[in-house]
């Protein structure tokens, strides 16, 4: 089984990586937030068959946590984590300790405009503007060649794609599909926070994109009408709450489609809770 390398430290993860460069070694890099599942561990994968190099951070990002959200709450599991990716052929684990990060007095942040407005953006001020920051910082740091993030985070992603383009970062940011659970739920390390009934429930998200997916490939369903027709599905379901939203969006620009003469691919998405659970997810349909 692979040792890995655990850094603490931004510059001995900088010196390590400039070692890497220079011996013309590609770098893949996988940001998380710990606490892993199959959908982290197939991002990991795809990170070592394409890279010479794979480094894998771990760090709860106190930035893209409103003041009523879970950062204390979200789940660590260091050890574990070390445990499932020793068999993966990662080289470098870099889990620094916040204030490695966020120093006294730190003061800047990066922002992208328009896209970080809606959809999730909408519901957690100032969550993107922390995602974007993180992420910057640790592309500083670790300087791949290129970067991997799931779909299931849809929009953080379109985000990140945007941020590096506009900033001309040298990295390819790779979107990887959702990874999802036999029952179609989509795997999230706040699943855990379900008790079996609410398990149960969730079930519904996939259900009603599946179902609407379906209408819309086939010409069954105006896009237009979308929201009505997974709202409906949804709502069906007593233990959903609170549908933040649930519609069809443009994939590239993630503003809602209101028309019906849509060609290409358009972008189904859900944000709700179930009890104290706020679950995304989402699916690109091909009109």
């Amino acid at each position: 089984m692979k040792k890995i390398e655990v850094v603490r430290s931004p510059k001995v993860m900088t010196a390590l990586a400039k070692e890497c460069l220079q011996e013309g070694l590609t770098i893949g890099f996988v940001p998380t937030m710990g606490a892993f599942h199959k959908g982290h561990l197939s991002l990991v994968k795809r990170s070592t068959a394409e890279n010479d190099v794979s480094v894998v951070s771990i760090f709860v990002n106190p930035a893209q946590f409103g003041p009523s959200e879970d950062f204390k709450r979200y789940p660590r599991d260091l050890e574990g984590d070390l445990e499932k990716l020793r068999e993966l052929k990662v080289d470098t684990v870099f889990s620094p300790e916040p204030e490695d990060l966020y120093p006294g007095g730190y003061l800047t942040y990066v922002n992208v405009e328009g896209l970080s407005e809606g959809l999730c953006g909408t519901f957690r001020p100032g969550h993107f503007r922390g995602v974007a920051t993180i992420v910057t910082k640790l592309f500083n740091i670790v300087l791949p060649t290129r970067a991997y993030f799931g779909q299931k985070d849809y929009q953080q992603a379109r985000i990140l794609q945007t941020m590096a383009s506009d900033l001309n970062m040298d990295i390819d940011v790779i979107v990887c599909p959702i990874v999802r659970e036999e029952d179609g739920l989509a795997m999230s390390s706040r699943n855990a926070y379900m008790d079996e009934e609410e398990r149960r429930a969730a079930t519904i998200i996939y259900r009603a994109l599946t179902k609407i997916s379906n209408m819309l490939a086939h010409g069954e369903l105006p896009v237009s009408r979308s929201s009505d027709g997974l709202r409906n599905i949804l709502l069906s379901e007593p233990l959903v709450d609170d549908i933040q939203y649930a519609s069809a969006y443009d994939p590239e620009t993630l503003e809602e489609l209101k028309q019906d003469d849509c060609t290409g691919e358009v972008l189904l998405a859900v944000a709700l809770k179930i009890g104290r659970t706020r679950l995304i997810d989402n699916m690109i349909v091909k009109i």
